[in-house]
């Protein structure tokens, strides 16, 4: 089944096979994003997150960039603005990306074009990032003036410290081939690829666990430069046991035991 949603003015947002795609549709901007935007995701997101008929969610992007940070008329009203109103401005960013980060389900990032600024924290709050070989990569917030402030915690955890220093510093502009040298994105692909090399992820994502792979996602947000603590080892003995216990927990591993497809594969 296949449903489309029509009512955002910056998204395109389609359900089909248990896969939700969100398409930033302001191509003639490059996909920049502006207040309207901001909101837009967050609630998609939110929205997407709650859908028990949504397995795994793909950002997608119109045109030639994926993203190209903030909205340049954006940022001209924003010179007018007081620091209060710059706050809360920046908190309705950090908000929506908080909220595709903390999506219980699986998130993808489509990269058919450049990624420079804020779009670098789309990409960071993506559990997976898979981009066509001829996308470039820039966090050119310092050739402004400024810092990219907001999406430094998403960005330097998928970059990694040390080479965040470089680019957060330089504001270099780095290829597809560094990207992936660095874990910033996953696979790199021909633009003819990106269409399959996504789905097939999302394909083999949708056979998985939905309860799984909620409780995976958080493992990771809890577990990852975590100091091995007693308190942690007991909140992941606690993890397992919860999981065994679950019903999703309970069929899977009967399935496997005798050999049939689990009950949420027969779902749908």
């Amino acid at each position: 089944m296949q449903q489309t949603l029509n009512n955002y003015k910056s998204l395109l947002v389609n359900v089909e096979q248990h896969v939700a795609t969100v398409t930033l549709n302001r191509p003639e901007i490059r996909n920049a994003f502006n207040d309207e935007m901001i909101v837009e995701l967050t609630h998609a997101f939110n929205a997407l997150g709650d859908d028990n008929q949504v397995r795994v969610i793909v950002l997608a992007a119109a045109g030639k960039a994926f993203c190209a940070g903030a909205d340049l008329n954006w940022m001209r009203a924003m010179a007018d603005y007081s620091y209060e109103e710059n706050l809360a401005d920046a908190d309705k960013l950090a908000q929506m990306l908080k909220t595709i980060y903390e999506c219980p389900k699986p998130t993808i990032a489509a990269i058919q074009g450049d990624v420079y600024a804020g779009g670098m924290g789309l990409v960071a709050v993506c559990d997976v990032a898979i981009a066509v070989r001829i996308a470039s990569f820039c966090l050119s917030e310092v050739r402004l003036g400024l810092a990219p402030a907001t999406i430094s915690p998403y960005v330097i955890r998928a970059l990694g410290a040390r080479a965040s220093q470089r680019y957060f510093l330089s504001a270099e502009v780095f290829d597809s081939k560094k990207a992936r040298q660095l874990g910033f994105i996953h696979e790199r692909v021909s633009e003819e690829s990106l269409d399959d090399a996504v789905a097939t992820f999302c394909a083999t994502v949708v056979k998985n666990s939905p309860d799984a792979v909620k409780t995976c996602k958080r493992l990771l947000h809890d577990v990852a430069g975590a100091a091995i603590t007693d308190e942690l080892i007991a909140d992941t003995v606690k993890g397992i046991a919860d999981i065994r216990s679950s019903e999703q927990g309970k069929e899977g591993v009967q399935a496997f035991l005798q050999k049939r497809q689990p009950d949420w594969l027969a779902e749908g």
